[in-house]
């Protein structure tokens, strides 16, 4: 829920500088379309939009505790924090009193109780900073898994920051500047910790928070992965998995407001679906739980199988639906929607980049616009392939034994990184010397337990890479699509207990039929369709019709023009190159594919243009 945004100067009174925080807030107004906030001191500026979810009334921001005789602290906040409800009850007996039923107030007393090591009490997603009034000290703080974004700017005399760039970026002093790591991360395919693209500003890391005061910055972890030795057998774990899981689902449906799903019909979201349906009758909740789906035009017939998807999603999300006594919406689209300027804009200015997956971020961000009629909370799937081993990545031998990411196996293989090359992208930009740079420091984190080796050293390199990479991408675009419509999504696979645990697991567990997701689908049994359960990884759709196709090299060619700020970059031949493949050579979309590069040139020149941004090269 809600964005944040302030400004801490050391060296300027701010109370006169409140006209720069409001319209650095009023970038946000989308992640929060409810209410807003603005709290002023001499070195301090802090601002809020609000998403209510939670004590619609009571938990307005930015919130204050106030001493005997002053302001103690300041929190502007985003997130939910599930364990709110206990931590009242054990602040109440430590002697805190309470005017709100919000979770923000427990947050802020959790503060003002524990210091620092308030965060290691905290379970759920969260992005949030302390203004500390009595030391005069910024404390940013970012949740476990990095589910809510946050990122900071550091300046001469302290600190910006916003839940997202686009509230720095309106500060006057700042200006959208990437130079070759920026651009590296664009092209790349990697998502590097604490990198935010635009030059001197950064991401809080996951699990991490930072502290501001006169003498600069400091920054302290407070989670990451360990490596424990695993002692359940495979009856208990199994077992685990799905007690852990009908705890978290059951605390991530607590909402003042209405509460839906995100279904595709594969295993993550029908399992989520299912539990969170269950839960609901259980509590004796009258309404169906709402499930949507996406489809495209057409797509039943003009499907083809291929290394990513085997089967269409929308007959196993009706069958899923039908079974747990769930309303299925199914949210049909066509190129017009997809291709729709005002769309592609809306996915742009929602993550202040590029778009990296195409035609999915359109559809991801209709979806949501559709959930959003009905519903302010929405559970997803998403983390369960990095944790339980989902992908093809975790089963192609080419991938596991290959000196990188694993995700760049089908990146080559899809086309997506020969495309980089025909348009000169790849060798302008060192990539292959910056993915081995990056991988190699992935590499150097990893926990590792005593005597492990072979194939289930590797597999914890993968499942580690995979949480720490691939799903801060996957994660960062879920938020700010679903924000940028107002709507909060939830992910209950990414709750820290269950990640700790099943991150332990060893790999012959998790592949114990020989099949992907072993031990879900064991702790899914008797729950779902056996259809659902027995069904092959299917990623999120992407569209195959060849009119889209033929729309987006039509676009592509309009960058040849004297002008197209992605000249700077890519040479005309390399744009002509990618239009000269053959007509089915992109027709697959999604980020592996030859598709994805022209797609992503073109977003990256209207980038470049609403963003006035200033490439260094």
């Amino acid at each position: 829920m809600c964005g944040m945004t302030g400004w801490i100067s050391y060296q300027r009174d701010l109370t006169r500088h409140r006209e720069t925080v409001t319209a650095m807030n009023e970038t946000m107004a989308c992640r929060g379309p409810d209410d807003e906030g603005v709290w002023a001191a001499e070195h301090a500026l802090l601002a809020h939009r609000r998403l209510s979810i939670i004590d619609l009334e009571g938990g307005r921001q930015p919130m204050v505790a106030d001493g005997q005789a002053e302001t103690e602290a300041v929190i502007v906040y985003t997130g939910e924090v599930y364990n709110f409800r206990e931590l009242r009850a054990e602040l109440r007996r430590r002697g805190h009193r309470f005017r709100t039923d919000s979770d923000t107030e427990v947050v802020l007393r959790s503060y003002l109780q524990w210091g620092e090591s308030f965060a290691e009490h905290l379970n759920g997603m969260y992005a949030f900073a302390i203004w500390d009034a009595r030391s005069e000290e910024l404390l940013l703080v970012r949740d476990r898994m990095g589910v809510k974004p946050l990122y900071y700017y550091p300046t001469d005399d302290g600190v910006l920051f916003g839940s997202e760039p686009k509230a720095i970026l309106a500060h006057p002093r700042v200006e959208a500047v990437v130079d070759a790591t920026g651009l590296r991360e664009i092209f790349s395919v990697v998502k590097t910790p604490e990198q935010a693209v635009f030059k001197g500003m950064h991401e809080v890391r996951p699990g991490t928070m930072v502290r501001v005061s006169r003498k600069g910055l400091r920054k302290t972890v407070y989670w990451q992965l360990q490596a424990k030795r695993h002692t359940d057998d495979l009856d208990t774990t199994i077992h685990t998995v799905r007690d852990l899981l009908e705890d978290i689902v059951e605390r991530q449906l607590f909402a003042d407001v209405p509460v839906g799903t995100l279904l595709s019909g594969g295993l993550d979201s029908s399992a989520i679906t299912a539990l969170a349906a269950r839960t609901q009758a259980r509590q004796g909740v009258d309404e169906p739980l709402r499930a949507y789906s996406i489809d495209f035009a057409g797509h039943d017939q003009r499907f083809e199988a291929n290394i990513q998807w085997a089967d269409p999603d929308t007959p196993f999300a009706i069958e899923v639906a039908e079974h747990v006594g769930a309303e299925h919406i199914n949210v049909v689209l066509d190129n017009r929607d997809l291709l729709d300027p005002d769309v592609r804009y809306a996915a742009l200015r929602a993550q202040d980049l590029p778009v990296s997956t195409g035609d999915m971020e359109y559809s991801l961000y209709l979806l949501c616009r559709a959930l959003r009629e009905h519903v302010k909370v929405a559970l997803s799937g998403e983390a369960s392939d990095e944790l339980f081993g989902g992908y093809t990545w975790y089963h192609d031998q080419d991938a596991i034994n290959s000196d990188t990411f694993p995700w760049h196996t089908p990146f080559r293989k899809g086309g997506g990184m020969q495309a980089l090359r025909d348009v000169g992208l790849w060798d302008r930009l060192r990539l292959t010397e910056y993915i081995d740079q990056r991988y190699r420091e992935a590499l150097e984190e990893v926990p590792r337990p005593d005597g492990e080796t072979g194939v289930e050293a590797r597999m914890r390199e993968l499942n580690y890479l995979n949480l720490t990479r691939w799903e801060n991408f996957l994660l960062d675009r879920k938020d700010r699509i679903s924000m940028a419509v107002g709507l909060e999504v939830r992910v209950p696979f990414c709750d820290h207990r269950l990640v700790e645990y099943v991150f332990n697991t060893p790999w012959s567990m998790k592949s114990f039929d020989g099949r992907e997701k072993s031990l879900l689908r064991a702790a899914m049994s008797g729950l779902l369709p056996e259809s659902v359960l027995e069904r092959k990884k299917s990623p999120y759709p992407s569209t195959q019709d060849v009119k889209y196709e033929l729309a987006l090299r039509e676009k592509c060619a309009e960058l040849l023009t004297d002008d197209a700020p992605v000249l700077q970059l890519v040479p005309a031949d390399g744009i002509r190159k990618l239009l000269e493949a053959p007509i089915d050579a992109y027709r697959v979309g999604g980020l592996w594919t030859a598709r994805a590069v022209p797609e992503r040139l073109i977003e990256f020149n209207t980038w470049v243009t609403e963003y006035g941004v200033r490439v260094e090269l």
